[in-house]
């Protein structure tokens, strides 16, 4: 729900300010509506369902991976739908991703989103949404939800005052009590968001989708990096890293042919070397574009001469791309 709307609302209307916290803990036990509010008096759910909806996103449909994973689509109140993965980890962890826009104008060529083109932006209270739903899952499975990281549909830094207002949302003990640092916001280079991400205090992380070593290939997938070529891209990084003291993670999706060669990474290695940045190796999961995944054994070659040149990396596993909820695959709801 809007927060601070229904803060004001309640200022407005005399009511002592723990009634919101009152109405976010029912959200958060299951309640669908104002009426399922039941700690708040009968009059105020009754006055609060005429003026304010309970929900900012609404689920529209649900689809559940073999692998565990939980998609949503969910509609707003003026009909954009957009689309929430919940990724379930061992020791009963839970990982949401979340979306912060219906749509992208990035149009990165590996992505169903990149392929929607643009739309609204999503305000701080739909994306807050998303992970209360998720939240509400994993109570539902007997987990806990641990990560959030904005890597769902659009671009997180063009939208970062609503991203920023629920990420504090997220964080803060009415909301998900969640530490800033297991909040990951995932960018593909808008360069002036990632100053005002440094500049702010809520210490959440960051990730870069860089997924090229020279700009000519990254620039053929990713059209922003015309604008923002990677030397500047990570000069803001490591301002950034300079700014914080927090480490980088680098997003580099494995295509077969295109960015995989071992002088790929070795390019990759000496683009990063300096240590303050972390690699996330991930697999690719079709998406149009007409791209293949990285064969097993191109996807361990580049590893181990990353590895050699003294590089951190990760493999990203695929999750879900059977209910098209995996990396580079959410665009709308397919139920």
């Amino acid at each position: 729900m809007d927060r601070a709307a229904l803060a004001t609302l309640l200022a407005d209307w005399g009511e002592p300010a723990y009634r919101a916290r009152q109405a976010a803990e029912a959200q958060r036990a299951g309640a669908g509506g104002w009426d399922e509010a039941t700690a708040l008096p009968r009059a105020l759910r009754d006055r609060l369902a005429g003026a304010l909806p309970f929900w900012a996103l609404s689920p529209d449909a649900r689809a559940v991976s073999r692998d565990g994973t939980v998609k949503w689509g969910l509609r707003a109140a003026d009909g954009a739908v957009v689309e929430a993965v919940l990724i379930a980890h061992a020791a009963g962890r839970r990982t949401v991703c979340v979306s912060s826009q219906a749509g992208c104008a990035l149009g990165c060529r590996f992505c169903a989103t990149g392929a929607m083109g643009p739309g609204r932006d999503l305000t701080a209270a739909e994306i807050a949404d998303q992970a209360v739903l998720a939240a509400r899952e994993a109570d539902a499975q007997g987990a806990r939800l641990t990560n959030v990281v904005f890597m769902g549909m659009g671009e997180p830094l063009q939208n970062l005052d609503a991203v920023l207002d629920a990420c504090a949302e997220i964080a803060s003990p009415e909301g998900l009590g969640m530490s800033p640092r297991r909040i990951a916001v995932s960018t593909v280079g808008w360069v002036p968001g990632i100053a005002r991400l440094a500049e702010h205090p809520l210490p959440v992380r960051l990730a870069i989708s860089l997924h090229a070593a020279d700009d000519r290939t990254r620039a053929a997938l990713m059209p922003i990096n015309v604008r923002y070529p990677i030397a500047s891209l990570l000069a803001a990084a490591r301002r950034y890293c300079d700014g914080t003291g927090r480490r980088v993670f680098i997003e580099y999706l494995l295509l077969d042919g295109v960015n995989d060669a071992p002088a790929d990474a070795r390019r990759l290695a000496g683009l990063l070397r300096d240590g303050r940045f972390h690699v996330n190796v991930i697999e690719y999961n079709p998406a149009g574009g007409g791209y293949r995944a990285s064969p097993p054994a191109r996807r361990e070659a580049f590893l181990q001469t990353l590895a050699r040149a003294g590089l951190e990396a990760s493999v990203r596993r695929s999750r879900g791309a059977d209910v098209a909820a995996a990396c580079g695959q959410l665009a709308r709801s397919r139920g």
